[in-house]
């Protein structure tokens, strides 16, 4: 596979050395982190280069520092080793990434989305951001959409946004009766 044509989603942050054989802490960044520990092998990026591959010996959750995940990576055998990896991000391929359950989506794919009333066809705007307003699913998050009226906050809730096209790159909104002026005037 080659990383100049494949994209790639970050499922953790390497932070720091932990102990003395080379592992690595790392800030997980995924919804998934259970997964981290059946990589094999993985691609880490530096915020500069290409990704680069490299294999994954082992990789476990730690619960201590507000549970984080502790990669081992092939080659890396030191505490010096280890120091090297300080701030490169650890990714996998997009098309690698979890199946999610229908209904739900990734954040990356909801922005950039066009957004349109379903019964007038008109454009709303592009959303910008996804914001998460509390935790599970209790919490409905708000779609944050760049329009010509200024920010729009719409809630990501089947009633509100029935039809999600992520091909199209567009979302259909059925907005209840003051949502749009509601956020015209905040």
């Amino acid at each position: 596979m080659s990383a100049e044509n494949t994209k790639f989603v970050t499922l953790a942050r390497l932070v720091r050395p932990q102990g003395r054989r080379g592992e690595v802490a790392a800030e997980i960044l995924t919804d998934f982190p259970d997964r981290l520990t059946r990589l094999k092998s993985v691609y880490l990026f530096d915020g500069k280069n290409e990704p680069r591959a490299i294999g994954v010996r082992a990789c476990w959750l730690s619960q201590s520092h507000g549970g984080q995940a502790v990669f081992h990576f092939e080659g890396c055998d030191s505490i010096e080793d280890a120091g090297r990896f300080a701030g490169i991000e650890v990714q996998v391929p997009i098309a690698e990434r979890v199946v999610l359950p229908a209904g739900t989506y990734f954040v990356t794919d909801l922005i950039g989305c066009e957004v349109r009333e379903r019964v007038s066809g008109i454009r709303l705007g592009v959303v910008r951001e996804v914001q998460p307003t509390g935790e599970g699913v209790a919490g409905t998050p708000l779609l944050i959409v760049n329009s010509a009226r200024g920010e729009l906050l719409i809630p990501l809730a089947v009633e509100i946004c029935p039809k999600i096209d992520l091909l199209g790159h567009s979302i259909e909104i059925l907005p209840p009766d003051g949502l749009l002026d509601l956020n015209e005037n905040s």
